[in-house]
């Protein structure tokens, strides 16, 4: 399983002119899945995600994470993480 995190203001997903999902203040996670992956990877990259310390805290360092600041986080699957690039210009998803 892989993430690809985007710390934001805000953020939506959109599907036929429909927004499905948004947030305020958080992190934007475009997950990837992959054979073998299962709820115990899952959650143990959701622990890490929401403990991962990547917002300003007071004297403007990253010490705070998604929790402490108290915002939301956004899941959006992404299955283009596990592109397989090694080999000519079209990536392989197999």
């Amino acid at each position: 399983m892989k993430v690809l995190l985007q710390r934001c203001l805000r953020a939506s997903v959109v599907v036929d002119g429909a927004v499905v999902g948004a947030i305020e203040r958080g992190l934007l996670a475009f997950v990837g899945t992959t054979d073998g992956d299962d709820e115990a990877i899952a959650d143990r990259l959701a622990e890490r995600v929401a403990g991962y310390r990547v917002f300003p805290d007071a004297d403007g360092r990253t010490n705070c994470s998604v929790q402490d600041v108290g915002g939301a986080v956004l899941v959006v699957s992404q299955f283009t993480l596990y592109a397989n690039t090694k080999k000519g210009t079209r990536p392989s998803f197999t």
